[in-house]
């Protein structure tokens, strides 16, 4: 089941007896799981009937002799394993799923990994209760996340806000969630989110960060570029050379497959790429400036620098700050 099924489901109060919560993506197991131990019970019904349990300090014997028991005083008892992928002999608990109780709801907090499907616990728990496996989102996937999460709070956010969100965050969704429920409490003035808001409430700027030297580098700006990453230079903690290294590897690795597309149109182009719009026409207006053999030759460059910001091809320690002034200069050049 998807996790909106499954959320939506909660919120009617349609309850199963086991929910195996599992995979890559945290962000989704954490959302359910806080649901259910947040609302099924009331707060004077929590105290007999919902019980948490860590699957590293946990026997499997106790979770299935606590959810087999009845619920006092109520419909329903809440039995969650978290860290449930610790269990030494997960296996064990198959007995359980293949009679659960109906009256209790036993969710199982599997993170990082999927449960072997072959098992007998796993094909139970998929006849009797509802299983959800997550996935890390691609990154050209979070913009749309951000757009969606976003307008479920009833707030918008301009293509370059969205896109520095992205480039400066990375994959993980507990922590891009983490941040824009920042901006939605800090931005009362207006409810479309700018590269401003950004700046001013959680300190990635939109003048000095990665997405900006990649628009300096896609015009051939070499006044900005340098300005930039003289910046990164001044502040090698957050700007380290590795993480700008990685970034425009994948971004110009993006305007290398463009001139590939049989599709070059803009809607070719995010149908067979994806991202936002925004972040496409970019990736077109850079083709223009770079032809396929310089992005070849830039590609190398990145892993030219990337083996030197690690100490090798180098007879000395070479200051990182140089690495990249030196990085820039032969991209540019």
């Amino acid at each position: 089941m998807e996790f909106e099924a499954i959320m939506q489901n909660l919120k009617k109060k349609v309850y199963h007896p086991i929910y195996l919560l599992q995979g890559e993506e945290p962000y989704f197991i954490d959302e359910i799981s806080n649901y259910i131990e947040k609302n099924v019970l009331s707060e004077a019904e929590k105290g007999f009937n919902q019980t948490i349990f860590y699957g590293k300090d946990t026997e499997e014997q106790t979770i299935a002799e606590t959810s087999w028991r009845y619920p006092m005083m109520t419909e329903k008892q809440v039995v969650i394993v978290k860290e449930a992928q610790s269990l030494k002999k997960i296996e064990n608990l198959a007995p359980y799923a293949e009679r659960p109780m109906s009256s209790t709801i036993l969710v199982l907090n599997f993170k990082y990994k999927n449960l072997d499907a072959r098992t007998k616990l796993y094909k139970a728990i998929k006849s009797k209760g509802v299983i959800l496996t997550t996935k890390r989102l691609y990154e050209n996937q979070v913009p749309v996340w951000i757009d969606k999460y976003l307008k479920q709070h009833e707030y918008t956010i301009t293509p370059q806000a969205c896109q520095i969100l992205t480039d400066s965050l990375g994959t993980g969704l507990s922590k891009i969630a983490n941040e824009l429920n920042k901006l939605v409490i800090a931005v009362k003035d207006t409810n479309r989110i700018t590269p401003e808001h950004i700046e001013k409430n959680i300190g990635l700027s939109k003048d000095f960060n990665v997405l900006e030297l990649q628009d300096a580098l896609a015009a051939k700006n070499v006044l900005k570029a340098n300005k930039i990453i003289n910046y990164f230079g001044a502040n090698p903690q957050q700007n380290p050379i590795q993480m700008t290294i990685a970034t425009l590897f994948g971004y110009f690795s993006k305007i290398f497959a463009y001139h590939f597309l049989k599709d070059k149109s803009e809607q070719g182009a995010i149908k067979t790429m994806g991202g936002h719009p925004f972040y496409i026409k970019k990736i077109i207006a850079a083709s223009k400036k770079y032809n396929p053999t310089k992005l070849y030759e830039i590609m190398g460059i990145l892993r030219e620098y990337d083996l030197k910001s690690k100490g090798l091809g180098v007879s000395t320690l070479t200051d990182q700050a140089e690495l990249q002034k030196e990085m820039i200069y032969k991209i540019l050049h």
